[in-house]
């Protein structure tokens, strides 16, 4: 199966994210779910709660036990408005992992995330749209230079040298 740049950006998000930033589960990026085997046997029994309610392709985690809805949406094919996608979501919530969901940045948070969007414009993907409070750091759906041949490169290279203003956006990295 062929990846497409948007599905290929999430990983590669998290990959930059797990290298660059520091562990804080107050953002949207890539929450942590605790990296204990308590937070990776949760992630793994909603991925499996999901599964059974009928969204059947749903993933299981990484080995830190980490994924988010982001990572769902843009890198999975599984359509996250559908009613099956919702009804499996109500039917799992007890058992999923803190951040999946994702949380509304502070106000702090927010100047940054829109610091780090002007950084990534500045450093030549001038396309990056300004984030939402409530929505992902980083949405490749959002970002048509992310499809065109070099613009996965010309993005992560943007990311490498925007990576204290992620952090400081509460995104959050694996231990």
């Amino acid at each position: 199966m062929k990846r497409t740049p948007q599905a290929v950006a999430p990983l590669l998000l998290a990959a930059f994210l797990t290298a660059a930033c520091s562990n804080n589960s107050a953002g949207t990026g890539t929450p942590t779910t605790g990296g204990s085997a308590v937070g990776v046997g949760q992630a793994v029994k909603f991925a499996q709660c999901m599964r059974q309610n009928g969204v059947s392709n749903f993933p299981d985690p990484d080995a830190s036990g980490q994924f988010t809805i982001d990572a769902i949406a843009n890198g999975s094919g599984i359509d996250t408005s559908s009613a099956a996608f919702m009804q499996a979501l109500s039917a799992c919530k007890s058992l999923e992992p803190p951040g999946f969901t994702g949380t509304t940045r502070s106000a702090g948070q927010q100047e940054a995330a829109l610091r780090f969007a002007q950084c990534i414009r500045d450093n030549g993907v001038a396309d990056f749209p300004d984030p939402t409070p409530g929505g992902p750091l980083v949405d490749t759906n959002r970002i048509p230079s992310a499809a065109t041949p070099g613009g996965m490169s010309l993005l992560r290279a943007a990311m490498q040298k925007c990576r204290s203003f992620a952090s400081s956006a509460g995104v959050a990295a694996g231990k």
